[in-house]
Parts: C-alpha cells; structure tokens; sequence
C-alpha cells in the first residue's frame, strides 16, 4: 500500500499533502490490506440498511435486526415477516432489497460465497440485477469487503467533492469527467477515491 499511495503522488503532486497527513495520523489506506469480519452476504445486508441514513441510525438499526433473526444469514432472514423488518427501521424499499439478497441465496441465483473468485464485471452484473442493488452499493461492496484496488466510484458525492476540492475546481465535476480523469490511476483507482474522501474529512 506504501508503494502504491507513493506512486498516485507521483501521477499527481496533489495527492502528496493529504497522503502525507494521513500517514502522520496513521490512517493509511487500509483496502485489501485485511479480512471482512462479515460474509458477504451480511456485509451486503449491511450495506442497504445503512443507505440514505446517518451511521448511527444504520448501526442501531442493524442492531436491531441482529435482535430479531440472530445471525444474519439467508435462512434467518426470509424467516422474517416483513412486520419484523419494518420494526426496526427498516423502509418498505430496504426490506424488499434484503429480501431479494436472501432469496437469490436461497434459490442459488447467486453464490454469496464465491463472489469473490468473480472478477468485477461478473460481480457488477450479478448484483444489481437484484431489485434495489445499485451501482454505488456493488461500488462500495467491491471496494471494502472484496478488496478490489480499481473501483472508480464515480457516482459517489464525496469521492468528487474531494477531487474539486484537492484540485480547486470552481465548478462540479460530472461523473462522465471524473471518469476520464481516473484512467492514469489504473490499477489503483480505490485507493484514489479513498484518499479524495479523506480531502472531505
């Protein structure tokens, strides 16, 4: 990870002062560096629970989820009754997603377990053929549990926020623009928007 953080501030200087920082405060970009302490179906379960709401609520509201099914599997989930669901905070929207995930398990739509012998486009299709599964959430799903290093999450409000800001820009950055702008990162695109977060925080 030293090496490649060390040659994204050679491909582009701007880089340089926040990388720097983040090694001083010993938060250096840590994707693919360890383990997921989650499977990947409840990293993904997770995932859509925290959509759209802060961290806190998202951390209560899976706690809550853990209270009424235990582990949170697919077995355990489609035991659920969808009044379960929606008591612990769960919108209609977000329940029918976590439904899906479980029954594409259940039904072997998608072997959750082997997703990350996949390589990334098979892994972008399989997922947001789900209902409710867009490309930010396989984006972020790519990026922290599978520890893919060139996801170019695009889409993603903070990651271009942080590159106008690094780069001063005086207007927004499109993502059809932020795309070009990322190929002379390949094959480290991840770490890219992972230090342009980090320009926000």
């Amino acid at each position: 990870m030293r090496k490649i953080i060390r040659d994204i501030a050679d491909i582009d200087r701007r880089f340089a002062p926040v990388i720097q920082k983040s090694i001083q405060e010993s938060t250096i970009c840590d994707i693919a560096t360890k383990k997921p302490d989650r499977s990947h179906f409840e990293s993904l379960v997770t995932s859509v629970t925290g959509q759209q709401v802060s961290n806190a609520a998202a951390k209560a509201i899976r706690k809550r989820l853990i209270a009424e099914c235990g582990k949170i599997t697919p077995v355990n989930i489609s035991k659920l009754s969808i009044e379960q669901m929606r008591s612990v905070g769960l919108s209609a929207a977000k329940v029918k997603t976590i439904k899906g995930l479980a029954s594409a398990s259940l039904e072997k739509e998608i072997d959750f377990k082997k997703l990350h012998e996949q390589d990334d486009v098979t892994v972008y299709k399989s997922l947001t053929n789900l209902w409710g599964i867009g490309p930010w959430t396989v984006d972020m799903f790519m990026m922290f549990q599978l520890g893919r290093l060139d996801i170019w999450p695009v889409g993603d409000l903070g990651v271009r926020r942080g590159w106008e800001k690094l780069h001063n820009l005086k207007e927004e950055i499109t993502p059809i623009q932020l795309i070009k702008k990322g190929e002379k990162f390949v094959p480290h695109r991840s770490v890219v928007a992972w230090y342009c977060w980090r320009v926000i925080d």
